[in-house]
């Protein structure tokens, strides 16, 4: 029992390949991908997540109170009805001086105050037009008269917020006497209006201090090169740590999309061919402060846990393809062996035999197809014979149904001479009829040459001339290939009989019949003209196919015994049709394809050693 189901497990090639599979390539699969999937998870959650994002965290909150702290001094300016009152009364030139000096007065020491309250606002703006306007600190006039307030792009967008506040870029102080280009600020702008007109009245700049938001941006650390950045709705950079990118837009669209349109904290994208990591957090204005960093920055432990799997994997592999060639040279040698012989089957050779003498599934499989391509080859013998057969019953059948036909045909000519008292005429069709049965019995077997065929029809024209009292001119071409073709007795002169019958004699006139045969590649083509009246339109559509009009009845039995010949002996392709000329009468035409020969050869062997493909 124990020695049988060994014997069964070493034959057998299926238990081979799953062991070799099982061994070689799913074991340390299996270990690769655990380990894998173990420390990458941790590691990625680790630096990832709980890094990445706690730092975005932290700097959307710190940014979110610096923020708050500039709407906070807003609001303040914008709720006191003092400096709404003097927006909407003051007047840019004369007046009453002690109430414009005590107005002064009173702005600056509340400007003051109110940049004293906090430590992110660097000075803060109440303007009214170009000519009149108070602030905190370092504020210039003559800075505000070059100003040109009202078209500011910010001022417009305050107008069309109606008292919202309108967030800018970090850039220069454009109002500050201290110098251009030298106190950074970013700014956020309002419109005051009057509340009994509804016009607006004036404008409140709170700039916050825009060095403090930039180091506040570099001390948010992301990897070794990371950085963070601070974008509005449209991806434009309001606060970076590189100052000259500050306005511009994000530049790489993939970033892009996901800032604007990803609601997911994390995402990757492509900076190049480099793969980024980003994290991303709301603030409080609206905007988004984004941080990217290399991918490979913050998965070192991963990039070495790749490299030990890559190194591993790659020796697993190594061993397993070792371990499946040696497997596989000693089963493939018998599939090929019988791949070979099935391809030369393919091509009709049914004497191969393949000598695969093992005693696996393979010899097993050797011995059946040797055994079915006897028995095909066997029933192919049997099926060409009774093909033989039936061709030669078939083609005697037709012969003997036309034969009658024609001799009725002469017979019956011959009988309306002598009735009509024309003996000298009944003499010469008598005498005729005999040279054609002459010409007929000499000749053993089924098939004529086809010059044979077109010189039996000259001789069945001069029966036909004395039958309808007509003169019928033939005109012969055929090519050496053509002449010596073997055909079918009786195979062109239905063709004939048909052109002379159907066509020429409704005329009531002489006619003309040209036999064409030539070699076309395999085949040979032999087209029977005369100048008759040609096919009836009824007729010309059953002609269309000649298979169709033999099938439901609709020729006589000359056609049917043209058309039954072309198909039983001929190739595939053999056909016969009719048409109507142009110039007037008919044109058939009869395509013969020889068939080949079958190939007699002996059997041969295809072995391990064996070339002939």
């Amino acid at each position: 029992m124990v020695e049988r189901w060994r014997k069964r497990i070493r034959m057998s090639f299926t238990t081979r390949m799953i062991a070799a599979f099982v061994f070689v390539i799913l074991i340390p699969a299996l270990f690769t991908s655990f380990s894998f999937y173990v420390v990458s998870n941790a590691t990625v959650k680790q630096n990832v997540r709980e890094a990445s994002v706690q730092i975005a965290k932290q700097g959307a909150d710190s940014l979110s109170f610096i923020f708050n702290a500039g709407s906070d001094v807003s609001d303040m300016i914008y709720i006191d009805s003092r400096i709404q009152h003097v927006l909407a009364n003051q007047p840019s030139e004369g007046g009453d001086p002690a109430l414009w000096r005590e107005n002064e007065e009173y702005m600056k020491s509340f400007l003051n105050n109110v940049v004293y309250s906090s430590s992110f606002v660097n000075i803060v703006y109440v303007l009214k037009d170009n000519a009149t306007g108070w602030g905190s600190g370092t504020f210039s006039r003559v800075k505000l008269a070059r100003y040109d307030l009202g078209n500011q792009p910010w001022a417009e967008k305050a107008r069309e917020l109606e008292g919202g506040l309108v967030w800018s870029g970090i850039a220069a102080d454009r109002l500050s006497s201290g110098g251009d280009n030298t106190e950074m600020v970013l700014p956020i702008g309002r419109a005051i209006k009057d509340y009994s007109s509804g016009e607006t009245v004036g404008y409140i700049l709170v700039n916050l201090n825009g060095r403090k938001l930039i180091d506040k941006i570099k001390e948010m650390k992301l990897g070794e090169t990371g950085a963070f950045f601070v974008v509005n709705s449209e991806g434009r950079l309001m606060i970076s740590a590189d100052e000259a990118s500050i306005g511009g837009m994000v530049s790489n669209k993939e970033l892009l999309s996901h800032i604007g349109n990803d609601p997911r904290i994390e995402f990757e994208f492509l900076l190049g061919d480099v793969p980024y990591y980003g994290v991303q957090q709301p603030l409080s204005n609206g905007w988004r402060l984004v941080g990217t960093v290399p991918v490979h920055e913050i998965t070192d432990k991963l990039s070495a846990l790749h490299r030990n799997i890559l190194m591993s994997f790659g020796i697993f592999t190594l061993l397993g393809i070792a371990a499946g060639l040696v497997i596989a040279s000693r089963v493939t040698k018998p599939v090929k062996q019988l791949t070979r012989g099935m391809k030369l089957v393919q091509k009709g050779d049914l004497t191969v035999r393949t000598d695969v003498k093992t005693n696996d599934e393979f010899g097993l499989m050797s011995h059946q197809f040797n055994r079915m391509i006897g028995d095909i080859n066997l029933l192919m013998e049997q099926v060409t014979e009774e093909q033989k057969l039936k061709q030669e019953a078939e083609l005697r059948a037709a012969v003997h149904r036309i034969n009658p036909h024609f001799l009725f045909n002469t017979l019956g000519t011959i009988r309306w001479l002598i009735k009509y008292g024309e003996a000298e005429k009944a003499y010469d069709g008598i005498s005729a009829l005999t040279r054609l049965l002459e010409a007929n019995m000499g000749r053993k077997g089924s098939f004529v040459t086809l010059a044979e065929e077109l010189d039996i029809i000259a001789k069945y024209l001069v029966i036909l001339e004395m039958r309808y009292h007509l003169r019928f001119h033939l005109q012969v071409r055929l090519d050496e290939t053509a002449a010596s073709l073997p055909v079918p007795r009786m195979l062109v002169q239905p063709l004939v009989e048909n052109a002379i019958f159907h066509g020429i004699v409704p005329k009531g006139t002489d006619g003309e019949i040209e036999i064409h045969a030539v070699s076309e590649g395999e085949a040979v083509v032999i087209t029977v003209t005369d100048n008759g009246i040609g096919l009836l339109p009824e007729k010309e559509d059953l002609m269309a196919s000649m298979e169709k009009a033999v099938r439901e009845g609709h020729t006589g039995i000359g056609l049917q015994h043209v058309h039954e010949c072309a198909r039983l002996y001929f190739d595939h392709g053999s056909r016969v049709t009719m048409k109507s000329r142009e110039e007037g009468g008919t044109v058939a035409k009869l395509v013969l394809i020889p068939q080949k020969k079958p190939r007699q050869e002996g059997q041969r062997h295809v072995d391990s050693d064996d070339r002939r493909r």
